[in-house]
């Protein structure tokens, strides 16, 4: 049995003529009765009743006319779904962020992507530094990665979606809550809230530079893996964190987040593979480059 001799069933069943049906299928009757004949035998059953001037479905037929509607409808939707994945508008987009990036890039670009391709769907994995991402782009477990550069393994392009200076989260009954805003210096005898040190995070070397900056190295009281934890310490009262300005999106009761005067700023890219030539891919560049995500001239 093949697909085409359920497509000529159905021409027969809507029809109620081999004629009419032979003609919608730009065919010749003879034929078409033939195959119909064919594909009874196969079945072991009649699916219609002839007579001179009439066609109609025998009980076996109707039965079998709701499963063929069904079956070739879902290859119909099955072959439009293929030509949507390879045109680029239809797939699922796997996507990799660092910690702060889930607070105000994720619902960004979720809603672009809703807006611009509505039939992608996004699986989205938070609380990746850098290092991670780029291991998981590498063995394809990733997509595309929203992480901070720079970006050590080779096979990965980026480009720059933000460029975000560094703010300082405290307890909201510290003193430093009250002040208009901070500098890094009045951080020096402060316990800090930092990312473990084998985790190779971004935002741990730029602390520590803005530190020494100010002519002291930073006193890691408490060691995390996940930017909310480090807000959830910080409302504990045990001690500071100093993030990107994207936590403001995301407020936390007992937290107060204040401009660091002195701090470095931290860019975040989208990564990809060099190698990925995926149309899904294409299409969400070009929807990122039409909609200005990425910074000009930031490579």
């Amino acid at each position: 049995m093949e697909l085409r001799h359920l497509r000529y069933f159905m021409a027969v069943a809507e029809t109620r003529h081999f004629g009419r049906a032979a003609e919608q299928l730009h065919m010749a009757q003879p034929p078409l009765s033939q195959t119909i004949r064919r594909l009874e035998a196969e079945l072991g059953v009649e699916l219609f009743t002839r007579t001179t001037r009439q066609v109609a479905l025998t009980g076996a037929g109707e039965v079998f006319r709701t499963d063929v509607e069904r079956i070739l409808k879902a290859v119909d939707e099955a072959v439009a779904r293929v030509a949507r994945f390879a045109s680029g508008v239809e797939g699922v987009l796997r996507i990799g962020l660092t910690g702060s990036a889930s607070y105000r890039q994720l619902p960004s670009l979720a809603r672009l992507l809703k807006r611009e391709m509505p039939q992608v769907m996004l699986e989205v994995h938070t609380e990746m530094l850098t290092p991670a991402q780029e291991k998981a782009l590498i063995e394809r477990r990733l997509d595309v990665g929203v992480l901070r550069p720079p970006v050590r393994q080779e096979g990965i392009t980026h480009r720059t979606i933000a460029d975000e200076p560094l703010v300082v989260a405290v307890p909201e009954q510290h003193p430093l809550a009250q002040v208009g805003s901070v500098r890094a210096e009045q951080l020096r005898h402060e316990g800090f809230i930092m990312y473990g040190a084998t985790l190779g995070s971004v935002l741990n070397d730029a602390v520590v530079r803005t530190c020494l900056g100010a002519g002291y190295y930073p006193h890691c009281a408490y060691e995390v893996t996940e930017t909310s934890a480090a807000l959830a310490l910080v409302a504990a009262g045990l001690g500071v964190a100093v993030l990107p300005d994207s936590v403001r999106s995301a407020p936390r009761e007992g937290v107060v987040c204040k401009d660091l005067e002195d701090a470095l700023s931290l860019r975040l890219d989208l990564a990809w593979r060099e190698d990925d030539e995926s149309p899904l891919l294409c299409s969400l560049l070009q929807v990122l480059e039409q909609n200005d995500v990425f910074l000009e001239g930031a490579i």
